[in-house]
This record gives C-alpha cells, sequence and structure tokens, in this order.
C-alpha cells in the first residue's frame, strides 16, 4: 500500500476493484488471479502429528514452539525425546547420581549444579 496522487486515483481504485480481492481469512490485498492458490497454500487446514489442526502457514511456527511432540534434549543426559515426554523424563534422569570432583560425595544430578556452593 502506498500513496496514489489524487490524478491518478480514479484510474487507480478501477484497476483495484477489477484485479485485487482481499483475503477472507488474513485480509490481505491479494490478485484475484492468485487467490487460490494464495489460499490453498497459506489458509488450508492441516494436522499436525499431535492432532491440532491449524492452517499450513501456522505449521512451521506450531512444531518449532508449541507441539507437545516437538523434539526437545534432556538437560542431563542430552538423550532426544518429545516435549511432552520430557518432564517425567527428567524427574527421574535428574535422580541419578554422580561423584563430586571436588568432596566425593554423591549428588542428584539435578542439584549438580547448585552443589559446588554447599561443598565449599
Amino acid at each position: 500500500k502506498k500513496d496514489i496522487p489524487a490524478v491518478n486515483f480514479i484510474i487507480h481504485e478501477i484497476h483495484c476493484r477489477r484485479n485485487i480481492e482481499i483475503c477472507p481469512y488474513c485480509s490481505d490485498s491479494i490478485p484475484k488471479s492468485e487467490m487460490k492458490n494464495h489460499i490453498e497454500s497459506e489458509h488450508v487446514q492441516v494436522t499436525c502429528k499431535c492432532r491440532m489442526k491449524m492452517e499450513s502457514s501456522l505449521l512451521k511456527d506450531h512444531e518449532a514452539s508449541s507441539c507437545p511432540l516437538r523434539p526437545v534434549l534432556c538437560q542431563f543426559c542430552d538423550i532426544q525425546l518429545a516435549f511432552n515426554k520430557l518432564q517425567e523424563h527428567e524427574l527421574f534422569c535428574g535422580a541419578r547420581t554422580e561423584p563430586c570432583g571436588r568432596c566425593g560425595r554423591n549428588v542428584l544430578l539435578r542439584e549438580l549444579k547448585e552443589h559446588p556452593r554447599a561443598c565449599g
């Protein structure tokens, strides 16, 4: 969208009414000849592997940031697993112990970062 000189405005308006449509889904101005392709590529409903339905244009962001099945790494063992399994896995995995390199005591993995303060 840009400013149109007043002298050209009527011609511009006729041209736009003839050639441009407003997308009913996103309100973008789309050439009429491209509307079908726009709707099929941007607004068609798809189903993510988590069974959530959304517009195809939203799928990539959903899979990367909010899908419960998106892959994530355990902070303790670096194994890759689905986000919806992470909390349960880390409760178990973080309960494993490792000896402290300074004091020799066995420390829970989930407490290993904080342990040096207590160990002195």
